[in-house]
Formats: C-alpha cells, sequence, structure tokens
C-alpha cells in the first residue's frame, strides 16, 4: 500500500485520468468534491455511477459510465468512493481495463484488493482522499481543508 509521501507525490503526477466510482451528482457529497477539484487541477474524471450512466448531462461535463468495463479510452486510477465489501469486484474490473492505481478513499479499505492490486503490479492507496493529499502535497490545503486564496501571515480579526 502507498503511503509515503514520494510515492504518493508520484501516483498524483503520473495518474492524470481518473475514473471516479461512485461520484454523485450530488454537489455536497464528498465524491463530487472531490471530483471537482481534482478536475480544477488538470485531471480528467471519468464518472462512474450506474445511475447516472446514458444521462445527457452526465456528471462534471463529463460522461458517465455504468461500469469500468464500459470506458472506451485509457483510465490510469480508479478512486474507489464505495463501501471497503465493494472494492474487491472494482479492483478485478481495474486491473481488466489496464489501470495503474486502485486509491480507496476515506474510511474505505479493502485489504484483499489491496493486495491483489499489488500482485498485478498497480499502485494501491486506501483509507486516504485523493483531493486531500494532492492539496497537501502539490499547495492549497487552508486549516480547514480549502484554499482560500489569502495569503497572509496574520489572522483576520
Amino acid at each position: 500500500m502507498a503511503t509515503d509521501i514520494a510515492e504518493l507525490r508520484r501516483i498524483l503526477r503520473e495518474h492524470t485520468t481518473i475514473a471516479v466510482v461512485g461520484l454523485s451528482a450530488e454537489w455536497h457529497r464528498p465524491s463530487f468534491f472531490a471530483a471537482k477539484y481534482m478536475q480544477e487541477h488538470g485531471y480528467r474524471i471519468v464518472p462512474v455511477n450506474p445511475r447516472y450512466a446514458g444521462t445527457p448531462e452526465g456528471i462534471l461535463g463529463e460522461r458517465c459510465y455504468a461500469s469500468l468495463l464500459d470506458i472506451p479510452h485509457p483510465v490510469d486510477m480508479v478512486d474507489v468512493f464505495r463501501r471497503s465489501a465493494d472494492v474487491l469486484p472494482i479492483a478485478q474490473q481495474a486491473i481488466e481495463i489496464g489501470a495503474r492505481c486502485v486509491w480507496q478513499q476515506l474510511d474505505v479499505e479493502n485489504q484483499e484488493a489491496d493486495v491483489l492490486a499489488r500482485a498485478h503490479g498497480l499502485s494501491s492507496v486506501m483509507n486516504r482522499c485523493v483531493k486531500i493529499e494532492h492539496a497537501r502535497l502539490f499547495g492549497g490545503l487552508h486549516w480547514m481543508g480549502v484554499n482560500t486564496g489569502i495569503i497572509a501571515a496574520q489572522r483576520p480579526h
């Protein structure tokens, strides 16, 4: 499992097309917030959620797919916003489509999927938020977890 800073930085630098499994179209959901942040930082987001597959508007302006197997182009990373119990078949599909990383979001830890991914040469990250790690490693993380866009050495009054 990738946990050291150099490995996380490498993954985030090299894996720029991210299939987000469980991405919601609802703006207040963590999956939407994280995917939008990554999209705004130059990553291509590929939504994967059967609920929104085939809808003309998609999610974040991108076509949504029902499954990883339906994506017609290469994917670097599979970012999982699902329960831990649901991750193993997702990891198997990630291997099948040639993804290079399986990233399990905060509170998502499936050891079996981690072992399987690494056995097939994929990078594997568990229980970490891709948005938080990107902001932490590449700048943009404010003490509240957001970038205010203000640079100051003084606290506001």
